[in-house]
């Protein structure tokens, strides 16, 4: 246990990196890291930094093992299975594919053109940004294991449940029709080598890292100041845990905002610090990441209306009661 201790508190949450920071805040630019200012630029330089480290380490593993699962074999697996157990495939595929919802979205449309049932492609655009391996550690890191996992199986049970009530709904003819219409080709799958899976994974951290930057950024200098300038009781008035209203401002706010789960994170930990309910903060960054606004315009040109705005209101609904189940059981968790 000693072991796994000094792993997390080296590895996951950078101890190290944070007694760093406070070197160079307190040493070179002569601040007091509990002032305000020095505690913001604390929180902003080692938030920014620890995540940037494990994102690209993340990305790197997580892209070397997705060059085994390219988009016509991820199609082949799931096409032989139905009901829930393609639910279920779907949502885990969903864990190792892309970081946001709308680069999701392409993949929904060819797997959809492929033939698979829109149950299942909604599975996986539901888990697809909501849930990824790099947003587990990055979870672990800024909260810990217990919460990092629970949120992982709530959102897969909100991706299949979500993909298997529109099922049941047959609402296939609220797709396009352009989306059946484009063949998809079965091109045989060259076989890669090692150094071409790794050229891949180095190639997709950059693109991921370029993408996901500016987002990064603004969340964690959002993040510093709600940590250290936004006083206490007007949040907890807000959104504190006694709030009954808290879950359903936190997911409205941030259903119509666009980050990937990397740029809400850091707001999650500083909402949490301030004495908001850990279901609240997971409550906005569900939000904002599984019903972002420009995904939805994007969606909005793949479904009809009546379809898109059942899949807003399933995925909205879980995300709220996900909010209030953490909220009256996070005492379990911290």
């Amino acid at each position: 246990m000693e072991i796994f201790s000094w792993l997390n508190e080296t590895l996951l949450k950078m101890t190290w990196l944070s007694d760093l920071v406070r070197l160079l805040v307190e040493n070179v630019f002569g601040l007091d890291v509990d002032s305000r200012l020095g505690g913001s630029i604390h929180f902003f330089i080692y938030d920014v930094a620890k995540i940037f480290i494990l994102l690209s380490v993340l990305i790197f593993t997580i892209s070397y093992i997705q060059s085994y699962f390219p988009p016509e074999k991820t199609k082949r697996i799931l096409g032989r299975f139905n009901g829930i157990t393609a639910n279920t495939l779907a949502a885990l595929l969903g864990t190792v594919t892309p970081f946001c919802s709308c680069s999701s979205i392409p993949l929904f449309i060819g797997f959809t053109n492929a033939g698979l049932p829109i149950g299942v492609t909604f599975s996986f655009l539901i888990s697809s940004p909501l849930v990824d391996l790099a947003s587990v550690i990055l979870l672990a890191s800024i909260f810990n294991w217990k919460i990092a996992i629970a949120y992982v199986i709530v959102g897969l049970i909100l991706a299949v449940i979500g993909g298997g009530l529109i099922s049941k709904l047959k609402l296939e003819r609220y797709v396009e029709s352009f989306v059946y219409q484009g063949k998809t080709a079965e091109l045989p799958q060259e076989e890669l080598t090692k150094r071409d899976r790794l050229s891949f994974a180095k190639e997709q951290v950059v693109f991921i890292i370029n993408k996901a930057w500016l987002y990064i950024l603004i969340g964690v200098g959002i993040g510093a100041a709600i940590h250290n300038y936004i006083p206490e009781p007007v949040v907890t008035a807000i959104l504190g845990e006694d709030k009954w209203w808290s879950v359903l401002v936190a997911t409205i706010v941030g259903i119509p905002m666009y980050a990937d789960i990397f740029g809400t994170l850091p707001i999650a930990e500083a909402l949490v610090g301030k004495g908001v309910g850990i279901g609240t903060a997971l409550s906005f960054m569900m939000g904002v990441t599984a019903l972002s606004l420009p995904s939805m315009i994007m969606l909005n040109r793949v479904v009809k209306r009546k379809l898109l705005f059942i899949f807003i209101g399933i995925v909205a609904f879980g995300i709220v009661v996900i909010g209030y189940a953490f909220n009256v059981f996070g005492y379990l968790f911290i």
